[in-house]
C-alpha cells in the first residue's frame, strides 16, 4: 500500500447532504501484506443491516472535527483506540442514499484482535489487499437510479464476503490511490434499477 500517494490526495467534500458522518478505513500489515479492516454490520440494524462497512457514523456535537468522529466511532464499534491510529489521508466525500455526507479517512493501525460492539457490529473482517485487487474477485454493474441517474456499482467478493455500496465506492478510490489496481473501463453488465444485487 502506497501511503504517500494516499496522503498526497486532495479530497473533495460533499456539502449538500443534511447530515454529516465520517468513517475510518483501517489498514494494517501482516507478514508484509497490507490488509483492510472492515466491519460486518449487525443484522438487526435499521440502516444497511448485514452489509460490509468501515467503522464510522454520524458526527456528534462533542466531536472536534470529522477526524474525531471517525476515530470515536472506530473506538466505539471495534475497540480501536484513537491513540493507535495514524491517520495518513482522506478520500473524497460521498453522499449516501440515506442522505449522509460521508468523509472517509485512511489510517494505519496495529495488527491485533479487535472486539466488535455487538449492538452495531456482527463481525470484524480483515481482507488482504492483493485479494481485493484480484480481478477475478471484482465485478461491476450499471443501473439507472431513480434519484441519482446512471450509477456504477462495484462488488468485491473475497473470502465469502462482498464489499459493495458506499463502502465499495470508497474502496475503489483507496485501491486506485494506494495500489496499481484500476477500475476496468467496461462494466460487467447493465441491469434494471430494481434488479437484485449480486451479494
Amino acid at each position: 500500500m502506497d501511503y504517500e500517494a494516499v496522503a498526497a490526495h486532495t479530497p473533495t467534500r460533499v456539502a449538500s447532504a443534511p447530515r454529516r458522518a465520517a468513517v475510518l478505513a483501517p489498514i494494517f500489515e501482516r507478514d508484509g501484506v497490507a490488509h483492510v479492516l472492515f466491519t460486518r454490520r449487525a443484522d438487526d440494524l435499521g440502516e444497511h443491516p448485514g452489509q460490509m462497512s468501515f467503522p464510522g457514523g454520524g458526527a456528534e456535537p462533542e466531536d472536534a472535527d470529522l477526524t474525531a468522529t471517525a476515530l470515536r466511532e472506530a473506538d466505539e464499534e471495534i475497540g480501536l483506540r484513537p491513540s493507535e491510529v495514524t491517520v495518513v489521508g482522506e478520500l473524497d466525500g460521498i453522499e449516501t442514499v440515506s442522505e449522509y455526507a460521508v468523509t472517509p479517512f485512511v489510517g494505519r493501525v496495529p495488527d491485533r484482535e479487535y472486539v466488535p460492539d455487538d449492538r452495531e457490529v456482527a463481525e470484524v473482517v480483515p481482507l488482504a489487499v492483493p485479494a481485493l485487487c484480484d480481478r477475478a474477485n471484482y465485478e461491476s454493474e450499471r443501473r439507472d437510479h431513480p434519484q441519482y441517474g446512471s450509477i456504477r456499482l462495484h462488488f468485491f467478493h473475497v473470502d465469502g464476503y462482498t464489499v459493495w455500496g458506499a463502502t465499495g465506492r470508497m474502496l475503489v478510490q483507496l485501491l486506485e490511490l494506494g495500489t496499481d489496481w484500476r477500475v476496468p473501463e467496461a462494466v460487467d453488465r447493465v441491469v434494471d434499477h430494481d434488479a437484485e444485487f449480486p451479494t
